[in-house]
């Protein structure tokens, strides 16, 4: 444990970003660390808004892996919490951040558990791939902004896959009532822009 967390704290050292590091290139990463995240909610509002019944099956799908990998964000938190590396006044950090447990990262573990639920639908696991190279590049973006040690974003990357395929048998038999619930309560709430033909029934 002590060789893993002085390989975790030499990694940090390296990645993370120092006070003569450019202007542009901290807003540039602070852009991609804090905003990138919000395609995910992004892309699956505009693939229910005007995609078919089988693409918001699956947006549900991936909405309920990602829930599964924060709740098992929380357990880790709870049952190893894990300091910042600015609370150990480690590196140096680019932006207030609350002094949570920094294991594992929660942005890093929400782009990829949707990356995961596409890549393991194949239909779209292009997309898939390219959102998992999204947050790779997010959780980079953090080590070098001193939010987050090396390994949180690996811990983020590795239970990914697992919320994924643990959702997968759980939607195969609840997925249909549900997508079907909530297309029913969609259409009311939304009628009247369904009906003027400016997004999908």
């Amino acid at each position: 444990m002590d060789f893993l967390e002085s390989l975790n704290q030499s990694l940090f050292i390296l990645i993370n970003a120092d006070p003569a590091t450019p202007a542009w290139r901290i807003q540039a990463a602070m852009l991609v660390a804090n905003k990138l995240i919000l395609l995910v909610p992004g892309v699956m509002a505009a693939v229910w808004l005007w995609g078919k019944e089988a693409q918001r099956s699956l947006m549900l799908k991936a909405l309920a892996s990602v829930a599964v990998a924060l709740a098992a964000s929380y357990l880790c938190g709870v049952l190893w919490p894990q300091p910042r590396p600015f609370v150990i006044g480690l590196g140096h950090a680019f932006f207030t951040h609350k002094a949570t447990s920094s294991f594992p990262s929660n942005h890093t573990i929400i782009i990829a558990t949707f990356a995961f639920a596409l890549i393991l639908d194949r239909r779209w696991a292009g997309w898939g791939w390219l959102a998992l190279a999204g947050a790779l590049l997010v959780g980079t973006s953090r080590v070098y902004l001193g939010v987050h040690f090396p390994l949180d974003i690996l811990g983020g990357l590795l239970l990914a896959p697992v919320a994924a395929a643990v959702t997968i048998p759980v939607w195969r038999r609840a997925g249909a009532p549900v997508t079907a619930a909530a297309q029913g309560l969609y259409r009311k709430v939304l009628a009247l822009p369904i009906a003027r033909g400016w997004i999908r029934a």
